[in-house]
C-alpha cells in the first residue's frame, strides 16, 4: 500500500498509463513524503498541449487522481462530464486573487486533493512563472510538490515537496534548481523560471 494519502486511482486506469508510457519509451518518478494527503503540484515546463495528456497518463500510472483548474467553459455540455470525471474543476479566471483564495478553501475542506497546477499558465514564453500556485499553496498551508514532463530524458513524474516559507526568491532558488534540466516538447518556448514578486522591491520604512 502507498506511504501517501492522495486519492488513487487503481484498475484499468493504472495499466492503461503504465501501458502507454511504456509503449512511447518514458519511465515514471515519484518521491511522495509518507503520510501527506493534500498538495499543490507544479505542471511543469509546459509547451504543448500534449503536456495535459502526458501529465494525466503519469498520474494513473502512479497510481493517483489529479485534480486541476479549468477555465469555466471547458465545462460546458457536451464533454463537461468527461473533465469533471478525469479531476477537473471549473473556475472563473478572470479573478485572480479570488481564485487563489477559492482554491485554497476547497483544499482546506477536503480530507485528500492533489491539486496540479501548470505554473507557466501558458504554452508560449513568458517572462514570469504564475504565482498561483504558491500562494495557493502558502494560503492553504499545504507543501508544493515538484511535478515534472521531462521530454528530453523521457521521464516523468513527482519530485521533492517544498513547504512555502515566505521567502519567495529562497523558495523559487530551489524550483529553479530542480527544473533547470528538465526540457518541454518545444524548448524555446519554455518560460523563465521566476515570479514577478521576486522582481518588487521591497517597501522602504
Amino acid at each position: 500500500m502507498p506511504a501517501h494519502g492522495f486519492p488513487r486511482c487503481w484498475g484499468i486506469s493504472t495499466w492503461f498509463g503504465r501501458t502507454i508510457l511504456r509503449l512511447l519509451g518514458w519511465t515514471v518518478h515519484q518521491d511522495f513524503p509518507e503520510g501527506l494527503s493534500k498538495a499543490i503540484v507544479i505542471a511543469a515546463p509546459h509547451t504543448s498541449n500534449w503536456d495535459w495528456f502526458y501529465a494525466l497518463w503519469a498520474g494513473w500510472a502512479m497510481g493517483i487522481s489529479f485534480s486541476w483548474l479549468g477555465k469555466k467553459e471547458l465545462f460546458r455540455p457536451p464533454f463537461g462530464w468527461l473533465f469533471r470525471a478525469m479531476g477537473g474543476q471549473p473556475v472563473e479566471r478572470s479573478a485572480a486573487q479570488g481564485l487563489v483564495q477559492a482554491a485554497a478553501e476547497r483544499i482546506r475542506k477536503s480530507e485528500a486533493l492533489l491539486l496540479m497546477v501548470p505554473a507557466e499558465g501558458t504554452r508560449s514564453y513568458r517572462k514570469y512563472w504564475k504565482s498561483g500556485f504558491y500562494f495557493m499553496a502558502q494560503e492553504a498551508g499545504v507543501p508544493i510538490l515538484l511535478g515534472f514532463l521531462d521530454f528530453g530524458k523521457k521521464q516523468a513524474g513527482i519530485g521533492p515537496a517544498l513547504m512555502p516559507s515566505g521567502n519567495i526568491k529562497a523558495d523559487m532558488d530551489v524550483i529553479r534548481a530542480f527544473y533547470a534540466d528538465k526540457t518541454g516538447v518545444h524548448p524555446a518556448l519554455k518560460s523563465d523560471i521566476r515570479l514577478e514578486q521576486e522582481d518588487v522591491p521591497e517597501a522602504k520604512a
